[in-house]
Order: C-alpha cells, then structure tokens, then sequence
C-alpha cells in the first residue's frame, strides 16, 4: 500500500504548482485498496487533465503497480 501512495504522490507532486498541497491516503479493504487524492482546489484542473486524460493515466498506473503487489486498486481524486 505504501508503494501505491509513493508513485501517486510522485505523479500528483509534479504535476501541480503547490506540492505541499498534495495528500494521499489509504484504506485496504481485502484485496482491494481504496486511494484518496487531495489537492488544492485550484489545482484540481491539472490533476485530472482534458477529458480526464491524466486521471484515467494515473489510475492505470496505481492499477498496474498494485497487480504487481496482488491486490486491486481504485483512486479517487478530491479538492
């Protein structure tokens, strides 16, 4: 789970203007992990991208990295 919130926290950090902003939390549920995404208001824009395009990529990232762990992954992003 910890892996999971690094590579979101790491992809979110660089994307927005004030990093400090930037809050990932984690609750496990079984085999699946439930990621929340804080972020500035302002910033949410940037998070999600036109269309959702950086949303959607980092949702199959989290997906990825969490098949190589065996669990499923489901990410939320909030302002």
């Amino acid at each position: 789970m910890e892996q999971l919130e690094r590579v979101v926290q790491f992809i979110a950090t660089g994307l927005v203007d004030q990093p400090e902003e930037v809050q990932v939390d984690s609750r496990r549920h079984g085999a699946n992990v439930n990621l929340h995404l804080r972020v500035a208001p302002d910033e949410l824009g940037r998070v999600i991208g036109r269309q959702g395009r950086i949303a959607k990529a980092m949702r199959t990232a989290v997906g990825i990295a969490a098949a190589r762990q065996g669990v499923r992954a489901n990410l939320e992003i909030e302002s």
